[in-house]
């Protein structure tokens, strides 16, 4: 095989060859309805991306630019979104390509994050990498991924663990990192009860973020013992505390560290698992700040996406009033607003739409987000609501006013955030 495209930023000798692997085969439960009909990393957000743009826009903004996602909940959406979407130039031998379970090592599906590389481990040995880059696909942040291979690179690590401080009273969701002065792992519990809190930092703990960097070599004898043990099969659980307790060279990244290009103090350091309807609203309502925490207009670091050819947004009616006196004009503000989407005479606040959503006259629409080809009726309300693809909201509809009401006909999470299946009749 002739030479693969390197990692081009190494300051510590010859530049690597890098394999990254984005782990994007979860069926993200917590998430559900929006994970009845597509896999979480699928899951539209910020009105034109879905989870899976962010972590494959890290790497291909790293230079990482060989890439395998390995999909199997539900995966069609997010097979068609990359087939359709994320083309490299193979004359350049750059790539992104679905790897979907195979069942290559038995009659098993993915029993967990490691079974799922293990039953792939032939993308390894194909492309032989000196280090493979093991990333989740279903977080939401900015990540210089060269800046983690550096410091791999300069402890001479088996594997690197990205991390980042979380409020103890949150880190019961988290694999918990315990560290030495100098980020060597002392030791690694996924969801921990009790966990370590970072010395002379009370009230704050240090968690795995689901990024890791591997040495070849270590990751495959590890992958390997793992199949001849009972347990999960996690990267979390059976692979990171084995390797730890083997006294392996085991370290973590600060990812507070990471320097990207056109970050601002205040957006610095963001990442958000959006493993919850609540954490995944919020993520939303961060993209609508006058001043987001999390910016999608730096151009130093794009959040690449692929969308269908749509004509612009368009907002109509200046001003009309109705003969009970409501006026009649399209309005969006603190809103992302995307192509294709036809505001006629109603008015959003705070509100995400993704593509081809129609608001018309007289509705009022706050704090949601509203999914592909939504439509709003006239005079209809929603409030603080996540309405799925193809929805129709009938003219005069409530969503969000009353909780009993809402909690009948839909799914409602812990904080009252109303979640509306896709393709959902509503009378």
């Amino acid at each position: 095989m002739s030479p693969a495209p390197r990692y081009a930023y190494s300051t510590h000798g010859p530049s690597p060859h890098v394999l990254s692997v984005v782990l994007a085969g979860g069926e993200g439960r917590r998430l559900w309805p929006l994970t009845a009909e597509r896999a979480k990393p699928a899951v539209p957000i910020g009105g034109r991306y879905r989870l899976i743009d962010f972590v494959l826009s890290n790497l291909v903004n790293s230079g990482l630019l060989q890439i395998k996602v390995l999909t199997q909940y539900k995966s069609d959406s997010l097979n068609t979104h990359i087939a359709r979407g994320w083309r490299l130039p193979a004359m350049l031998e750059q790539y992104i390509e679905v790897v979907p379970a195979q069942q290559r090592t038995g009659k098993d599906w993915f029993r967990g994050s490691a079974d799922a590389m293990w039953q792939s481990l032939n993308i390894i040995t194909d492309e032989d990498p000196d280090l493979v880059a093991v990333f989740g696909g279903d977080h939401i942040y900015k990540m210089d991924v060269g800046q983690m291979i550096d410091a791999h690179l300069e402890r001479q690590a088996d594997v690197t663990v990205a991390a980042i401080p979380v409020p103890v009273r949150e880190a019961a969701a988290f694999g918990i990192i315990e560290i030495k002065p100098d980020w060597e792992i002392v030791s690694f519990t996924e969801k921990p009860t009790n966990p370590h809190e970072i010395p002379g930092r009370p009230g704050w703990a240090l968690a795995s973020m689901g990024n890791y960097i591997f040495t070849t070599d270590p990751l495959v004898t590890e992958l390997r013992r793992d199949q001849g043990e009972e347990g999960a099969h996690d990267f979390g659980r059976n692979i990171l505390p084995s390797m730890v307790t083997a006294k392996k060279r085991c370290y973590a990244y600060d990812f507070t560290q990471n320097k990207v290009p056109g970050v601002l103090e205040g957006e610095h350091g963001y990442w958000r698992d959006v493993g919850t309807i609540d954490a995944y609203w919020q993520a939303n309502m961060d993209l609508v700040q006058v001043q987001p925490i999390f910016d999608l207009y730096n151009s130093r670091w794009p959040i690449r996406t692929y969308t269908k050819p749509l004509p612009p947004a368009k907002f109509v009616f200046s001003g009309a009033v109705s003969e009970e006196g409501h006026a009649r004009m399209g309005i969006a503000t603190d809103s992302l607003v995307s192509e294709g989407c036809i505001i006629s005479g109603g008015r959003i606040d705070r509100t995400v739409l993704s593509p081809g959503v129609r608001v018309n006259s007289y509705s009022h629409i706050e704090e949601s987000i509203l999914m592909d080809e939504v439509v709003i009726g006239r005079h209809a309300r929603v409030r603080r609501a996540i309405i799925d693809k193809g929805v129709e909201v009938p003219a005069g509809a409530e969503i969000g006013f009353d909780p009993e009401a809402d909690r009948r006909r839909f799914h409602v999470s812990e904080e009252g955030i109303v979640v509306v299946p896709k393709d959902a009749k509503i009378a």
